[in-house]
C-alpha cells in the first residue's frame, strides 16, 4: 500500500474516534500492552512527559516541545487529533513522520493488527513509540488521547506527568462530574513520578491529592506556584494557564533529571511554538481586514474563554462560522454564544458532524440567528463576502470545522 492507501485503511478498517465517536472508544489497556510487546516495548527506551487534561493539553505539549528543542534536544511529539494530515500526530523537532515510515510500519504489522482487532488509536500510539525509539529521541512529549487511566498512551512511565485542567467533556466515557473526570485523568499518575496540575477546583484538587499520596508522587499546583510568565506566539487568553503549567513542568524536569534548559531557551521556546512545532488552530489569525480568527475550542470551558476574548476585540459586526459534532451538548455550549452576531451554520465533513439544519434550529431557541450552508468552506466564503473590513469573523465549534478552512 502507498501512503494514501495506508492511511485510508487505518481510518476505514478500524474504529477511529475522530470519525466515529463512541463506537471507537476502548475501555481497556490489554491491546495496548499486547501491541507494544509485539513491537519489542519501544516505550521502555523513551524518556517521556505525559500530558492529560480537558483543555490545553495540545498547546501545553507543543510549548514543552518547543522549549526543549530550543535547548538543543531531539524531541518527539505525539498529539491528536490531526487537522490536515495524519502525520501531524507524530513529529520530531517539528517535522512530521515520513510517509515511508508510516507505510512500512503498517505493511509490516498489518496481519497482527487485523488478527488482534487493534483500534486506529492503538496502532497510532504503537507507531509513535516505535518511530521515537528508532530515531533515538532525547525526550518524547506524549499527549493523552482521551481521559488518561484507560488511554492507550498510559503504558509509559514518564519522567513527569502533567494534567492541565478538568472540564465536562466526553462525559459519556469519563463520567459526568468533575471529580469523576479528574479520577480518569489522574490515572496517568505513576508511583514515585512527580505530577504537575495546571488548574484545579475544590472538586478536583482532593482527587489529585489522593492519587499523588497513593502513588507517593510529589504534586505541584502550577497556578499557585508560578506568578510570572513570558510572552508567547500562542496569544489566546487561555494560554496564560498553559504557560504556567509549562514553566512548572520545566522547573521539575530540570531539578529531577539531567536536562539543561536556560531561561533564554524558555523565552525563545514560548515565542516560537508555531515555527518550532507547526501547531495550528489556536486563536490563529487568517486575515487582517476583516480580522479572521479560527480556534479549535469545542467544549464549555474552552469556548467560554475564546468567546470572552472575541468581545475584547474592536469590530462593527461579528460573523460566526459554526459547526459541531453530533455528540456535543448544545444546551451547554450554545448559551455561551453572543446573540448579537450573524451565524453561518455548517456541518464538518465527517460522519460525526451534526447536520447544519439541526444546529440552526437548536441555535434559534437561544436567539442565535443565521443561515445554513452546504459546507464549511461555503459558510466561510459567505462570511468573508458579507464582512466589512471593520468586522470580525470567527470560525469554530469543532476541531474539524477549523481543519477544513486551514
Amino acid at each position: 500500500m502507498n501512503y494514501q492507501e495506508t492511511t485510508n485503511w487505518m481510518f476505514n478498517q478500524l474504529p477511529m474516534y475522530q470519525l466515529q465517536g463512541a463506537s471507537a472508544y476502548k475501555k481497556d489497556l490489554t491491546n495496548a500492552y499486547l501491541l507494544v510487546k509485539h513491537l519489542g516495548n519501544p516505550q521502555d527506551k523513551l524518556k517521556c512527559i505525559h500530558v492529560a487534561g480537558t483543555n490545553g493539553k495540545g498547546s501545553t505539549s507543543h510549548m514543552l516541545a518547543s522549549i526543549l528543542q530550543e535547548a538543543g534536544y531531539k524531541v518527539g511529539l505525539y498529539t491528536s487529533p490531526h487537522l490536515k494530515d495524519f502525520r501531524e500526530r507524530i513529529k520530531i523537532n517539528g517535522k512530521d513522520i515520513p510517509e515511508e515510515f508510516v507505510t512500512d510500519f503498517i505493511n509490516e504489522h498489518k496481519n497482527f493488527f487485523e488478527s488482534n482487532d487493534m483500534s486506529f488509536f492503538e496502532m497510532t500510539v504503537g507507531l509513535a513509540f516505535d518511530y521515537f525509539a528508532k530515531e533515538k529521541v532525547d525526550i518524547a512529549i506524549i499527549e493523552v488521547g482521551m481521559g488518561g487511566r484507560l488511554d492507550a498512551t498510559n503504558i509509559i512511565t514518564p519522567l513527569v506527568s502533567v494534567i492541565t485542567n478538568i472540564g465536562l467533556d466526553h462525559t459519556q466515557f469519563l463520567g459526568n462530574t468533575l471529580d469523576a473526570i479528574a479520577f480518569e485523568k489522574a490515572g496517568i499518575v505513576k508511583p514515585n513520578i512527580p505530577v504537575i496540575i495546571g488548574e484545579y477546583t475544590h472538586d478536583t484538587q482532593p482527587v489529585f491529592l489522593d492519587k499523588a499520596k497513593e502513588c507517593n508522587s510529589e504534586i505541584y499546583f502550577a497556578a499557585d506556584l508560578i506568578s510570572e510568565t513570558y510572552p508567547s506566539d500562542l496569544i489566546g487568553d487561555y494560554q496564560i494557564h498553559n504557560k504556567k503549567t509549562v514553566l512548572q513542568t520545566i522547573t521539575v524536569l530540570k531539578s529531577q533529571n539531567d536536562f539543561k534548559i536556560t531561561r533564554k531557551n524558555i523565552k525563545s521556546g514560548l515565542l516560537n511554538v508555531v515555527k518550532n512545532t507547526g501547531l495550528q488552530g489556536r486563536w490563529q489569525q487568517l486575515r487582517e481586514f476583516p480580522k479572521v480568527i479560527c480556534d479549535t475550542a469545542h467544549n464549555k470551558n474552552g469556548l467560554e474563554i475564546v468567546l470572552k476574548q472575541i468581545q475584547k476585540e474592536g469590530f462593527n459586526t461579528l460573523h460566526i462560522v459554526l459547526g459541531v459534532v453530533n455528540d456535543k451538548d448544545l444546551d451547554e455550549i450554545l448559551p455561551l454564544f453572543p446573540k448579537k452576531a450573524i451565524y453561518y451554520f455548517c456541518k464538518p465533513n465527517i460522519p460525526r458532524g451534526l447536520d447544519a439544519e439541526i444546529l440552526r434550529q437548536k441555535a434559534a431557541t437561544f436567539d442565535l440567528k443565521g443561515e445554513v450552508y452546504n459546507s464549511v468552506s461555503e459558510a466561510y466564503q459567505k462570511s468573508i463576502e458579507n464582512a466589512a473590513k471593520t468586522d470580525f469573523v470567527y470560525i469554530g465549534g469543532s476541531t474539524f470545522v477549523v481543519a477544513e478552512i486551514l
